[in-house]
């Protein structure tokens, strides 16, 4: 399934946490690869570009995205940076929703205000060549994820998770589900409940200690 309109909407109710309690298998990249902008909340289809010390395959990427695309970048291990200021603003300009790259990002006198959600494994002032193409639209590795072209990129004040197309609207509906019962549990802490009694904590402790399988869950 695509990112479609009401999927985007019933995402942007939903975080990143209520995701990955919905579906454990859920790909997440890794925290290395951290907010640098304002803006934290990012959600679009990847396209995906894979560099090895050259930043023209950022370019290329640049031109060809489409509006609502995350651009998602291998880099290598190359101690340089592959975007700064001006990519980010020719992203937002071009309406991409954000920038994921594995690799170094630089001009955060700009970039730490921007509205353009930047995530980047590290700061780097210095830049590469431009002399080599990049690979567009190949599966790339990022933050220690796997990511292919079209996949759904998303992300919060949490962390970025990769999701397939294909399971998404499945995973979207019982992370509904999740949000839906903290609503309740935190409703009845503001009105004085203990977090005991609102887990199924006694019959938990027992199932473990007799070593049978279980889970701890909400009661409410």
């Amino acid at each position: 399934m695509s990112l479609t309109p009401e999927l985007r909407a019933r995402m942007g109710a939903v975080d990143t946490t209520a995701i990955a309690d919905a579906d454990k298998s859920v790909r997440v990249i890794a925290p290395e690869v951290a907010l640098r902008s304002a803006a934290a909340a990012m959600l679009g289809t990847a396209f995906t570009v894979r560099c090895d010390g050259d930043h023209f395959g950022v370019v290329r990427a640049l031109e060809a995205a489409a509006p609502g695309d995350v651009l998602v970048i291998e880099g290598g291990r190359h101690p340089l940076a592959y975007a700064g200021e001006i990519f980010a603003k020719a992203a937002a300009a071009k309406g991409l929703a954000g920038i994921v790259l594995d690799g170094g990002y630089r001009d955060l006198g700009y970039v730490a205000g921007c509205p353009l959600p930047v995530y980047s494994t590290y700061v780097f002032p210095k830049t590469g060549t431009t002399r080599l193409l990049g690979e567009l639209g190949a599966t790339v590795t990022v933050g220690g994820t796997e990511i292919s072209p079209g996949d759904i990129v998303f992300a919060d004040e949490n962390g970025v998770l990769v999701m397939d197309p294909a399971t998404a609207e499945e995973v979207v509906t019982r992370a509904e589900q999740v949000a839906a019962v903290e609503t309740k549990v935190l409703a009845r802490i503001e009105e004085g409940a203990a977090i005991g009694e609102l887990l199924n904590s006694a019959e938990h402790t027992a199932k473990l200690e007799a070593g049978e399988e279980t889970g701890l869950r909400f009661t409410v």
